[in-house]
């Protein structure tokens, strides 16, 4: 069995990355193969509009055409059980870099078929994906501002493509180690520092059971 993940945020030992750390290690206690890529640490561009991966006959139909840094792991996904994605929200939705690597990952897999066609999938096979969001905003703001509504699109197209999807949201999250060197008055340093230290821990606690969860569901 095996579990990849992929990180969308720049940093690699932070919030988003920690979250993706204990999801996979969830996986792992269940005896998931895991693997975890830093998104920041490829080459890659986002989706070209050549339609290759939509040309009838062509020998990059349902495949993406691009080659580049992102090419051999996208030849690798069809071998995973499960997949999950993280990303820091920026401007209320994933980063650029997450958001490049979803076109690559989810077009090719989406023919324009008629509405009636019961496959609307050209993924092989059923597998669970997930996905963990980090923010500054709060639960409240979240909801009033629409990141939930917004963020479920993610969640439907991974479900549409894979088969099964799950969100985890970590909200008001700790961003800087020491608020006293930015400028970021809009904070509280104590009431974040106070958060980190209560419901981080319960987020983290959330990433291993979907990972474990997902290594449960495949084994079957």
């Amino acid at each position: 069995m095996k579990i990849i993940a992929f990180n969308g945020s720049p940093r690699k030992k932070w919030n988003t990355a920690t979250l993706l750390e204990k999801a996979l290690e969830g996986s792992a206690s269940q005896g998931a193969e895991t693997e975890l890529i830093h998104l920041y640490d490829l080459n890659f561009q986002g989706c070209q509009s050549c339609f290759a991966c939509k040309t009838k006959g062509g020998k990059s139909y349902g495949k993406c055409a691009i080659k580049d840094a992102l090419t051999p792991i996208l030849q690798t996904i069809e071998e995973n059980d499960a997949i999950i994605l993280g990303s820091p929200i920026y401007f209320g939705t994933v980063s650029g870099e997450m958001r490049s690597f979803m076109e690559r990952l989810l077009f090719p897999y989406r023919p324009y078929a008629d509405p009636r066609d019961p496959r609307q999938s050209l993924f092989p096979k059923k597998i669970s994906t997930g996905f963990i969001y980090t923010m500054n905003a709060t639960e409240e703001q979240m909801k009033e501002w629409g990141y939930d509504q917004h963020l479920r699109l993610n969640e439907s197209y991974l479900r549409l493509i894979f088969g099964a999807s799950d969100s985890l949201f970590s909200c008001d999250t700790y961003q800087f180690e020491d608020y006293s060197k930015v400028v970021a008055d809009r904070f509280d340093p104590e009431k974040k520092a106070k958060r980190r230290k209560e419901e981080f821990p319960v987020d983290c606690e959330k990433a291993f059971a979907m990972g474990s969860r997902f290594a449960k569901k495949n084994d079957r």
